[in-house]
C-alpha cells in the first residue's frame, strides 16, 4: 500500500475487506503486474482515496458472498473486469458496462488485489467464471490487459483478415494484441525500443517487428498500446487514409496531448478509444482461449511474492522495466 502519491510502498497488515451486500470477497490467487497501478500510485489520477492498496488484475476463488448476490457461490473460481459497473445506468443498460458511470474498480476506487483478499461490487454483473482448463495466473492477466487488447482489436478496431496492424508498444497489453491482432489473419508490425519485446512479439505472431515507428505508413488500424504523445501521434501519422487508430495505453499525466487533426480530416481518419471490456463479453474471448486460437499463458514472464511487489510496481516507470512480458504476483 501508499499513504501518499509518489511515496514509497510497503507491505502492511490491515482490516479484511468487508464483503457488500451485492458484490462478494475473492482470496487472491494471483494478481497482475500492470502500468495502470504505476499511474495511479505517481498520482495521475488524483481521486483514488488514501491509502490505497493497488492491484485491479486478479483471479482467484469466492470466499465471502453478499446477501444480494443471486448467482455465486462460496469456491467459484472467477476473474473480474477491471471495470467493476453498477448495472443499472445507461451505458450499462446499452451492454456497454466497460464505460458504467458508477463504476468501480479495485486498486482505484476502493483497495485492490495487491492483497490476500479483495472485495469487489455488483458480482452478479461484474463476475467471469473461470473454466477449469484456464490457470490462475494466465487468468490474472484477462481483467485488464489481454480483455482489454481483445476489445480494442475485434470490439473496436474490427481488424480483419488481411489488414495491416501496427502496434506500438510491446508490454502486456501491446503484446496481447499483436496475438490476437495475428490470430485474425492481420499482417502485424510491433514496434517497441526494447529487442526482447520485439523477439517476443514475433514469436506471438508479428510479422515484423520495428524499433520506431518512423518509416511505417498506409497501415489500416494502429494502436497506441503504450500510453504517451509521442507513440499516440506516431500512430495517427502512419494510418491510410481512413485508417483506425485505437488508443489503449493511458497517457499519464498529458491526458490532454495535442493531436494532428489536420490530419485526421485530410485523411478522413477515425480515432477510437478502447477501455476494458464488459463481463459478458468474455465468453468469446474464453472460448478462443479453451480452443488454443488464443494462448495468453505465453505472456507470463515472472512470477513473484507480495514483498517484491512494491519494488517492481515503483519501477514500472523506468525504460525497458515492461519488457518481456506480464510479471504475476502471488499474494
Amino acid at each position: 500500500m501508499y499513504e501518499k502519491f509518489g511515496a514509497p510502498m510497503a507491505v502492511r497488515d490491515i482490516a479484511e475487506p468487508s464483503c457488500p451486500a451485492h458484490g462478494v470477497v475473492v482470496s487472491v490467487a494471483a494478481t497482475g503486474l500492470c502500468r495502470s497501478d504505476w499511474h495511479g500510485w505517481k498520482g495521475h489520477d488524483p481521486d483514488i482515496p488514501l491509502p490505497n492498496v493497488p492491484g485491479h488484475e486478479l483471479a482467484g476463488t469466492v470466499v465471502d458472498v453478499g446477501d444480494d448476490v443471486r448467482h455465486w457461490e462460496l469456491g467459484a473460481r472467477v476473474t473480474v473486469p477491471f471495470v467493476c459497473a453498477f448495472g443499472d445506468c445507461g451505458a450499462c443498460r446499452r451492454g456497454d458496462q466497460q464505460v458504467c458511470e458508477r463504476q468501480t474498480q479495485p486498486g482505484f476506487t476502493h483497495p485492490g488485489s495487491f492483497a490476500e483478499r479483495v472485495a469487489l461490487d455488483h458480482a452478479d454483473v461484474n463476475l467471469v467464471a473461470l473454466p477449469d482448463d484456464i490457470d490462475f495466473d494466465t487468468a490474472a492477466g484477462l481483467g485488464c490487459r489481454f480483455a482489454t487488447a481483445y476489445r480494442a482489436v475485434t470490439q473496436v478496431a474490427q481488424v480483419r483478415s488481411g489488414e495491416t496492424v501496427a502496434v506500438h508498444g510491446c508490454g502486456g497489453v501491446g503484446l496481447s494484441a499483436v496475438m490476437i491482432a495475428a490470430a485474425r489473419g492481420a499482417r502485424v508490425i510491433a514496434i517497441d525500443p526494447s529487442p526482447v519485446s520485439l523477439d517476443l512479439a514475433l514469436s506471438l505472431g508479428a510479422t515484423t517487428g520495428a524499433r520506431t515507428a518512423n518509416e511505417l505508413d498506409d497501415i489500416d488500424v494502429s494502436i497506441d498500446a503504450f500510453g504517451a504523445a509521442g507513440t499516440m501521434r506516431a500512430s495517427i501519422a502512419c494510418l491510410r487514409p481512413r485508417g483506425r487508430h485505437v488508443q489503449v495505453g493511458l497517457l499519464g499525466d498529458d491526458a490532454a496531448p495535442a493531436v494532428p487533426m489536420g490530419l485526421v480530416v485530410a485523411r478522413e481518419l477515425q480515432l477510437l478509444g478502447s477501455h476494458g471490456m464488459a463481463a459478458h463479453t468474455y465468453p468469446a474471448m474464453l472460448a478462443e482461449i479453451a480452443a488454443g486460437t488464443l494462448r495468453p499463458q505465453k505472456l507470463l514472464r515472472d512470477v513473484i511474492d507480495l514483498g517484491a511487489a512494491p519494488a517492481r510496481l515503483m519501477a514500472l516507470g523506468e525504460p525497458g522495466a515492461g519488457a518481456g512480458g506480464v510479471t504475476v504476483v502471488h499474494p
